[in-house]
């Protein structure tokens, strides 16, 4: 018999759905504005007058549910000795061997990496965004941070549209992870094999 473990309540997984949906709702407004070639996505958001008015909105709030998960997660996602050896065999674990794999705790070395990156590029996208946000706040910027913000703008949001790629493509890649997002819960194996350190604690919780 199957026996499985709650990694994520329903609360938990309303607010990742609900950030999941506004990034993609984010990202395609914004990269209507990236190139040219890409204006084609402002027809999604009823044409460019619009898609400029809603894209900010939509950051904001997409920020604010983050701020959320941030306080939920931030102290799970701290790094520790064991990452950074975690880390040193991370090579091994791509090429398909996990045998030398240390065990982890609720999230390996590379899933806080990839918390830690979305923090910093969504605090960047946030304040940069507010710079040369027209027409609230951008009068109150000198041209010249304006233009740096739109810049650091773009680079951050490239940035956390890469490393979301990458969070999806391990989810998918990593069979039984996108239980925990649908359903809430992992099988006990699931945990023991990936999380053997959280599969430990929730254990003796039990």
């Amino acid at each position: 018999m199957t026996r499985y473990i709650q990694r994520y309540s329903d609360k938990e997984r309303t607010n990742h759905w609900a950030v999941a949906i506004l990034f993609v709702m984010a990202a395609l407004s914004g990269l209507a504005f990236f190139h040219p070639s890409l204006y084609f996505l402002s027809n999604l958001f009823g044409g460019g007058a619009w898609t400029r008015i809603l894209h900010p909105f939509i950051g904001v709030v997409m920020f604010v549910l983050f701020v959320f998960m941030f306080l939920r997660y931030k102290d799970e996602n701290k790094m520790t000795p064991g990452d950074k050896e975690w880390l040193k065999h991370q090579g091994e674990l791509l090429r398909g061997d996990k045998s030398k794999m240390p065990p982890a705790g609720k999230y390996n070395a590379a899933q806080k990496q990839v918390f830690w990156v979305m923090v910093g590029s969504f605090v960047v996208l946030l304040l940069t965004g507010i710079i040369f946000w027209r027409p609230w706040f951008a009068d109150f910027f000198p041209v010249f941070m304006v233009r740096a913000a739109v810049v650091l703008h773009a680079i951050a949001g490239v940035l956390v549209v890469l490393t979301v790629i990458i969070h999806v493509y391990a989810a998918i890649w990593i069979k039984g992870s996108i239980r925990a997002m649908t359903r809430g819960d992992v099988t006990e194996a699931w945990a023991k094999q990936n999380h053997a350190l959280w599969h430990q604690e929730m254990t003796e919780r039990k």
